[in-house]
């Protein structure tokens, strides 16, 4: 099981479009069957920071993902909503594993 954090800085004017374009992605992919959970979070005390949580069954999953028509829509979408580039990291799920996924 692989989670990856996505870290995202947007321009403060564009932050509601890119809401409304992640949404659409999220909505999208976590109909993929390699696709556990994907999260989209606001920061609280700075609302153009925002966090996707994506958690997938491997490494495989992550791949097909990034192969999809909704996920190119997304990237190329958003690339110019951005205040910077968007940071990604990857971790190893340990605990709690769910035993149906």
């Amino acid at each position: 099981m692989l989670v990856v954090h996505v870290h995202v800085h947007v321009k403060p004017e564009m932050i509601e479009a890119f809401r409304e374009a992640t949404l659409k992605n999220a909505r999208n992919s976590i109909q993929e069957p390699g696709i556990l959970q994907f999260d989209l979070l606001q920061q609280e005390d700075d609302p153009s920071k925002f966090l996707i949580e994506e958690i997938y069954k491997n490494v495989e999953s992550t791949t097909k993902h990034k192969e999809t028509a909704h996920y190119a829509e997304w990237r190329d979408t958003v690339e110019s909503m951005m205040a910077e580039p968007r940071k990604s990291l990857k971790y190893t799920k340990i605990f709690p594993v769910e035993k149906d996924w």
